[in-house]
């Protein structure tokens, strides 16, 4: 990677400026098209190389609850949703509107509100431009068209950074502190999202608790880029009087989902 001067990376600190949904200042340095365009790739490739579920009352469960949320960002992006066949509970979300979702999930998430409560994080994450922030960190020094190449690219240690970075799959050892940071903003986000859409945010807390249930002892939370189940749950429980309001204005304007 080439090394910028100063009065370089000045700039580009200033013009990369920005701020997240929650009024969090973020250095967002790679231009949205690019972002778009490397979660496509990534989004494509998986749905090449892994089993996929379409056309069952599943799929049609998991692709009711992701419309009634995405139906309620104020954005014209039109968004996809897979459902993949895999044991994990989780899901995930890639800019350019790309929803990934597990079948595993759909074995903890016990009904269409807890299902709710992770798409709606993870819509969170591309909201708050999160992938950007983390790549941006990252690769500053390297243009949005050599991240795409590299990610269209066979495997490589930077392409599986890349993924990573993407918010597909775990990785450690990338900013984790700051991801920590991501996850609670995401929380708070899809908190609003899910209750906005109809779905009852109390859920989320329960959701968590399932997830602590089966989560088969995970790491530490200071080993982890995610928050300790406690700790989500913690901070879900204080945001909840906040969206409840949201939850009851979308049920009186007739936002009642019904995804089975």
């Amino acid at each position: 990677m080439k090394r910028l001067s100063l009065p370089v990376v000045a700039a580009l600190v200033l013009t990369a400026c920005a701020t997240s949904p929650l009024g969090r200042q973020q250095f967002l340095f790679l231009p949205a098209a690019e972002m778009d365009q490397m979660g496509a790739t990534a989004y494509n490739e998986m749905k090449e190389q892994q089993p996929t579920v379409t056309g069952t009352a599943e799929s049609r469960y998991v692709e009711c609850v992701a419309e009634a949320i995405v139906a309620v960002v104020d954005s014209d992006q039109q968004w996809e949703v897979t459902v993949f066949e895999d044991d994990s509970a989780n899901a995930f979300a890639l800019p350019g509107g790309k929803i990934g979702v597990h079948t595993g999930l759909l074995k903890v998430a016990d009904n269409q509100d807890q299902l709710a409560a992770v798409i709606g994080h993870e819509v969170g994450h591309v909201l708050a431009q999160h992938s950007n922030e983390r790549m941006s960190i990252q690769y500053a020094t390297q243009t949005g068209t050599q991240l795409v190449a590299a990610l269209a690219g066979g495997d490589s240690a930077e392409k599986q950074t890349l993924m990573g970075l993407l918010g597909v799959g775990a990785q450690y050892g990338v900013q984790l502190p700051f991801s920590r940071k991501h996850e609670a903003e995401a929380d708070v986000i899809g908190l609003d999202l899910m209750a906005e859409a109809g779905f009852d945010p109390r859920q989320s807390v329960n959701l968590w608790q399932n997830m602590a249930a089966n989560s088969g002892g995970s790491p530490p939370e200071f080993l982890s880029t995610h928050p300790s189940n406690q700790t989500r749950i913690e901070g879900l429980q204080a945001r909840i009087p906040e969206a409840m309001p949201l939850y009851q204005q979308a049920q009186s304007a007739g936002r009642t989902p019904n995804c089975g």
